[in-house]
């Protein structure tokens, strides 16, 4: 029997019980969302659908008819659950989540035995099931099809599903490469399509946070190599690094050029290991050093660097350095799925911001200016002995040119984004000018940014939390002065915006939905979020991501170094 083959079949009995465990995590699900006890009978078809494959996984008919089975029962289950979970009182989105996460059992087997075909096929029958459930079935009314909610979760399963078979194909393909006949890429496999499903029921989760998989990554290098002081970097467009993660008592100051003239440089090019005697910082004030680089490559791309420093000479000998690569390996491909999910989410995130910007220019926005016009025409008409009258429709008015601003605001802020050369202070301060200079507020500003970017994901969540920080002081504070601080020194980042208006209070019950937004986003990104009284007025809200820079002993010790 081929050694395949063998570990296959050894893997048969774990399968069937992994199966067993995803159905028993669905019906739960589905309980929870419907409070329905009939709707386990769409677990019952599933379990009967996949049966055969389950029994018969060598056969060429029978396992393939059985897992296409399985995903048409499926696409016809999400639809049914959601509606009924629509009708219980809950979102059709939470009743199509509750059963999708099986997707994950047909697409894992086919990665596992390398139908890559297969499971594209699967996931494509999957979409047509869910669109022709969704377009017959109806709810109040109205065809499930309709419904946002009910979309947004079927789309992002299967976006996640696709990424699943995507990081499973690599993982065939690079072990191709390098003649590895080790079952071990099938293992990394049902790693990451389980931390695609983890991070589908709790966005953003740690398993596919790109920062999390590099601090972990230098924890583990840290046991095996002398570290003095470690980083993470990663590409972020124009030419530059961004540090991912940072490991060390102090703050360093690392190379992020790729075009320059260090070692930094050469290993992104090369794409192979490069052991230096010169310090990779550009703050550093010399003495014996040993540094080593370590290209993340995860096929045929190179996805970030390692980069390890310590203050002794020749610290860094080739068993050392083959240690370092045999642990940056796997992490390579774990943090391209992360990377990759960041991209998907943002670019998805993005375009749904300039969908629901067009929608409101193109609707609402336009049809409130034409009833501006008509009150402006019905105030020119009107005699001098309907002084009542006239008042009211200047009243009326004036409350159609407010609601007009906080839509233009709206779609300001949904238009908003960090420039990929301007920086993220750039991007809060005209944000705060346009929002200040819309409530009559005086705004004061204070920049502090380094030429180091943060991740682009990043960026952005910071940027959404000043914005829902500023906004609040306009609508709710009755503030008359706003001060906005930006200090980003990467990984270090800290937003600060104050205003010296009514302060927090009970009579502000819509600003409290914004802050948990807040809340949520600066979770998100591993920050936290500070909010307190400012004296001796007003409300100072902050979002601080790592710890701040040692700028005084740096400088310290630079001046004494020229003093010498």
């Amino acid at each position: 029997m081929p050694a395949s083959t063998s570990a296959l079949a050894r893997s048969h009995p774990l399968a069937a019980a992994a199966r067993v465990v995803v159905l028993t995590l669905v019906a739960v699900l589905t309980l929870f969302a419907t409070r329905d006890v009939t709707q386990l009978w769409w677990i019952v078809l599933l379990a009967l659908a996949g049966l055969p494959a389950m029994l018969a996984p060598q056969h060429r008919l029978v396992g393939p008819l059985s897992r296409v089975a399985e995903v048409m029962v499926l696409g016809l289950a999400a639809s049914q659950i959601a509606a009924v979970a629509t009708v219980g009182g809950q979102i059709g989105g939470l009743g199509a989540s509750a059963v999708l996460p099986y997707l994950a059992v047909p697409v894992t087997v086919t990665a596992l035995r390398r139908r890559f075909g297969e499971g594209a096929a699967l996931i494509a029958v999957t979409a047509g099931s869910l669109v022709l459930a969704g377009a017959v079935t109806e709810v109040g009314g109205v065809r499930q099809l309709s419904q946002p909610g009910y979309l947004a979760v079927c789309a992002q399963w299967l976006i996640l599903a696709t990424l699943g078979l995507y990081a499973a194909g690599t993982l065939h393909r690079v072990m191709q490469a390098r003649h590895d006949s080790k079952p071990q890429p099938y293992a990394e496999a049902t790693r990451l399509l389980t931390q695609l499903r983890t991070v589908a029921r709790q966005l953003p989760g740690a398993t596919l946070d790109p920062g999390g998989i590099s601090e972990h990554l230098l924890e583990e290098l840290r046991s095996v190599a002398r570290t003095d002081r470690g980083a993470v970097l990663s590409a972020s467009g124009g030419g530059r690094l961004v540090v991912l993660a940072q490991l060390g008592a102090d703050r360093v100051d690392w190379e992020t050029t790729i075009d320059a003239d260090s070692a930094i440089a050469d290993a992104w090019a090369s794409q192979q290991s490069q052991t230096s005697a010169r310090s990779q910082s550009r703050s550093h004030l010399g003495g014996e050093v040993s540094a080593l680089i370590v290209p993340l490559v995860a096929g045929l791309r190179t996805v970030g660097l390692v980069v390890l420093e310590t203050d002794t000479a020749q610290a860094y000998p080739p068993p050392v350095v083959a240690q370092v690569t045999g642990l940056t390996g796997p992490a390579a491909l774990r943090l391209e799925a992360a990377l990759l999910f960041d991209e998907v989410r943002s670019l998805a995130t993005n375009e749904e911001r300039q969908r629901l910007a067009r929608e409101i220019h193109d609707g609402v926005a336009q049809e409130l200016v034409m009833v501006g016009y008509g009150i402006d025409n019905a105030l020119a008409t009107v005699h001098d002995d309907a002084e009542e009258t006239a008042e009211s429709l200047r009243l009326l008015r004036q409350e159609v040119t407010r609601v007009i601003t906080e839509l233009r605001l709206s779609l300001f802020e949904l238009r908003s984004e960090v420039d990929r050369h301007g920086g993220l202070a750039a991007a809060i301060a005209e944000y705060a000018r346009t929002v200040g200079a819309s409530g009559g507020l005086r705004v004061h500003l204070s920049l502090d940014e380094s030429t180091a970017r943060l991740p682009a994901a990043t960026e952005a969540e910071l940027l959404r939390i000043a914005q829902e920080a500023v906004t609040n002081a306009r609508k709710h504070a009755g503030a008359a002065n706003l001060w906005v601080t930006c200090e980003v020194d990467p990984p270090y980042a800290q937003i600060e915006v104050s205003d010296d208006g009514q302060g927090m209070g009970d009579q502000r019950p819509d600003g409290h939905y914004g802050l948990a937004i807040m809340a949520e986003r600066a979770e998100r990104i591993r920050g936290r979020l500070e909010i307190r009284p400012r004296q001796p007025s007003g409300t100072t809200v902050a979002v601080v991501l790592g710890s701040p820079p040692r700028r005084d002993n740096v400088r310290g010790v630079a001046a004494a170094a020229e003093g010498e």
